[in-house]
């Protein structure tokens, strides 16, 4: 086996490992494998939704461990530990806590802690995450073509705060759907280019404070948020980051759409669209793009950057038996510094399938890997809980 060409990106919160390969994989399908080893409590029906019928049918937890290797990395391991709440009600959501720790022999590392949380009926819903982030990665600079033999090597030392929190408290019957509420963002992001001789600029290389408030808008119709079979999820957010309490003053925008429909034999599809607009003095890890996990999969995390981004998938996901699923997927992205610029750039594209193993089936949350071919050139792995979009 060669694996000269194989390259860990990173693994960054929202619980996902990124991998981005050139050759056939083995070491990494034995850590898709890997992950895939222990799911806590008796497997339910797989259309089942949230039940609280009796207290021992309750899951209260899944644990994945994760083990692999790639020549950057080394010898690559970690764990996550799942906690799930009860609904405060027959049919609500369960609130749940994700912990999550990897390491590498090369002395990369990361831990985060992330709540998902449901009160007062679900009228109130949220996600926070704190994290811990040590990693080596590429940067090739901005824009929509990047060069794979011209990047900077850099090690980043990051911990963030996110919070999100919505509510639909307030708003009519009719319009129990839509949601509003407060996000913010506050990290301390130390990095450290190493040498280079090419010709690509560095961008900006010291510790910095990087703060924002903003709101979010949305819709949503959809049955399941874990696993959607019907449905239409519409979120707008507008960030406005500040030098006041920062030392960088900035917006970033996002607008979400998705939507999902139930077609045959336990067979469902989803089609979601996303564009990113960043404005100011944004530093280069926070443009525009890809994550190469959740939005784009297989590519380095942000291989493609810029002021704009926009992002189009769609997927067909399929229930199999016992706890298995599986997805087939083609996406589409690009980056540009502004919008008829951005319409104007080609498209990186990905076509790619993967397999799913039910952690909790009555949540509808499954561990997945994908697995992408990229641009006809890279061979991309992905894994993650819950679905990408």
């Amino acid at each position: 086996m060669n694996y000269s060409n194989i390259i860990l990106e990173r693994m960054k919160g929202k619980d996902k490992i990124n991998f981005s390969l050139s050759p056939l994989i083995p070491v990494a399908a034995f850590s898709f494998l890997t992950a895939f080893a222990t799911a806590a409590e008796e497997p339910l029906a797989a259309d089942s939704t949230v039940e609280t019928a009796q207290e021992d049918d309750f899951q209260r937890f899944a644990a994945i461990p994760a083990l692999g290797y790639t020549e950057e990395t080394e010898l690559e391991y970690g764990a996550m530990l799942i906690l799930f709440f009860r609904p405060d009600y027959e049919g609500g959501a369960s609130s749940s806590i994700d912990f999550a720790a990897y390491g590498t022999t090369k002395k990369q590392f990361e831990a985060y802690i992330e709540p998902r949380y449901y009160f007062f009926h679900d009228k109130i819903s949220g996600e926070m995450s704190l994290t811990f982030d040590k990693w080596t990665s590429l940067f090739y600079g901005i824009g929509n073509n990047p060069d794979k033999d011209n990047s900077w090597t850099y090690d980043q030392t990051t911990l963030f705060l996110t919070n999100t929190t919505s509510t639909n408290l307030g708003l009519p019957g009719a319009l129990q759907n839509f949601m509003y509420g407060i996000s913010f963002r506050i990290d301390y992001s130390d990095v450290d280019f190493k040498n280079y001789d090419g010709t690509l600029t560095q961008p900006e290389a010291d510790g910095h404070w990087r703060t924002g408030f903003g709101y979010q808008i949305s819709y949503d119709s959809r049955d399941n948020e874990n696993w959607a079979k019907h449905g239409f999820y519409a979120h707008w957010q507008h960030l406005f980051f500040t030098d006041a309490i920062g030392d960088y003053k900035f917006t970033k925008q996002e607008l979400d759409l998705r939507g999902y429909t139930f077609l045959f034999w336990k067979t469902s599809m989803a089609v979601g669209a996303l564009w990113q607009r960043t404005d100011g003095n944004v530093p280069f890890d926070l443009l525009a793009g890809p994550d190469g996990c959740e939005r784009f999969r297989g590519v380095e995390d942000h291989y493609f950057r810029d002021n704009q981004a926009l992002i189009l998938q769609t997927e067909l996901r399929k229930v199999l038996f016992w706890r298995l699923a599986g997805t087939i997927f083609f996406e589409g992205g690009k980056t540009g510094k502004y919008f008829s610029d951005l319409l104007r750039e080609k498209w990186h594209r990905a076509i790619g399938f993967g397999g799913e193993l039910g952690l909790n089936l009555a949540e509808r949350l499954y561990v997945r890997g994908d697995f992408s071919w990229i641009d006809n050139e890279e061979l991309g792995l992905t894994i993650s809980i819950r679905q990408a979009f």
